[in-house]
């Protein structure tokens, strides 16, 4: 594997995950920080544990839970310090942490849980950072129409060196044509980390629904859902940081930059299916042309939340469309939204988003398409961009 400069004794580190723990649960509480990245804070069985931040990643404080608990609902609030993830000041840095989904543990094993946590300030509002409580409310406010959601993520795998993974040193492989879900030396790399990854995901009870390797070498996929309303969001936070966590044990460097490499190479999304009750009844097919005519008119709201760097990858080549333009069409992958043909030639089904870029966030993503099918909460107003600029 990969030369790193990271040390892993997994044999020793057995020892001592195979410790009884006398009862006690650990519980690791994840969050989305300031960069769009995740913060992790272990309850564990004592002490404090040193802090650090790369990747997106920080590690705070740590104390014991008793018991597993058997719902979200029993366990407790927590806080952090927020000016070292970017999501409060130095001197009023306290962010609460409100847990919202549990999962179990892969790398703990046992009783042991993952929780992921929303942000919430001081003065009891969602921190700037949390799309996810604007989410919900759309979902919950539109919660009669059943939407269901699979994003299909896109992520390139990288050495220490920042270069992808199995690549020549300083140079290029082949050209694009033989590694789309490929199999055999020199046409896959790093397969090791994406089984283990799809494994430890089965294991949280995440509704990953499959992998493959795409077009460009060292780039891979994987698909979370279809789920319903706010649970895809969830899920797929859940699954990134698994992603990110396994991916350490290897030496890797996992980037969702939307365009890695610059040139003849394809981008990554985070192509975004959608469907309601309406759209999978016989005639959907006219409910899903009707949302076209809403997403064409909200074009520009929707690619301003659709991730970073996007314009690198949207230029209209790469399976992509122009992302200043919208369009769709039946089974074009060069368009905004695909209709797949089956679901076309049925009459009903659903529609694939292919705009949103691999580093985009689900609670964006999937908040603004509530929002722009069925309309907002009322009195509220779904803007991303303004709150992450702190202007509500």
């Amino acid at each position: 594997m990969a030369e790193s400069t990271t040390i892993s004794n997994t044999s020793n580190l057995m020892k001592y995950m195979n410790l009884d723990q006398k009862g006690k649960v650990m519980a690791e509480y994840i969050w989305i920080d300031g960069s769009n990245g995740l913060g992790i804070l272990d309850i564990t069985t004592q002490g404090r544990a040193p802090s650090s931040h790369q990747w997106g990643l920080s590690i705070g404080a740590s104390q014991t839970l008793d018991k597993a608990p058997k719902s979200v609902d029993e366990l407790s609030e927590w806080n952090f310090d927020g000016s070292s993830c970017g999501q409060a000041p130095g001197d009023n840095s306290d962010v609460y942490l409100r847990p919202v989904a549990m999962y179990p543990d892969p790398f703990r094993g046992g009783e042991n849980i993952l929780v992921l946590t929303e942000t919430w300030d001081h003065d009891g509002s969602p921190n700037k950072f949390n799309y996810r409580h604007e989410a919900a409310r759309l979902m919950e406010a539109h919660a009669k129409e059943e939407p269901w959601f699979g994003l299909e993520q896109e992520y390139t795998l990288l050495g220490p060196d920042m270069w992808p993974y199995g690549w020549p040193k300083n140079g290029f492989p082949g050209p694009q044509g033989p590694y789309y879900c490929g199999v055999g030396t020199n046409k896959v790399f790093c397969r090791d980390v994406v089984e283990a990854h799809y494994k430890a995901c089965l294991y949280a009870g995440l509704e990953v629904s499959g992998i493959n390797a795409e077009v460009m070498p060292s780039q891979w996929e994987f698909q979370v859902g279809p789920c319903e309303g706010i649970a895809l969001g969830d899920q797929l936070w859940m699954a990134r940081f698994i992603l990110k966590r396994v991916a350490e044990e290897f030496g890797i460097v996992i980037t969702f930059e939307p365009k890695p490499i610059k040139g003849d190479w394809n981008g990554t999304g985070l192509h975004t299916n959608v469907s309601t009750a309406s759209m999978r009844k016989d005639g959907g097919m006219k409910i899903i042309e009707s949302m076209m005519e809403k997403l064409d008119k909200r074009n520009v709201e929707h690619i301003e939340v659709y991730g970073e760097g996007n314009r690198e990858r949207m230029t209209g080549e790469h399976e992509t469309a122009n992302i200043d333009k919208f369009s769709w069409g039946v089974a074009n992958r060069g368009a905004s939204v695909r209709v797949p043909r089956q679901c076309a030639a049925a009459g009903k089904g659903y529609f694939e988003d292919r705009r949103p870029a691999s580093n985009g966030d689900p609670y964006q993503i999937t908040g603004i398409m509530m929002e722009t099918m069925f309309g907002g909460v009322e009195g509220e107003t779904f803007d991303p961009a303004k709150k992450a600029e702190g202007k509500e």
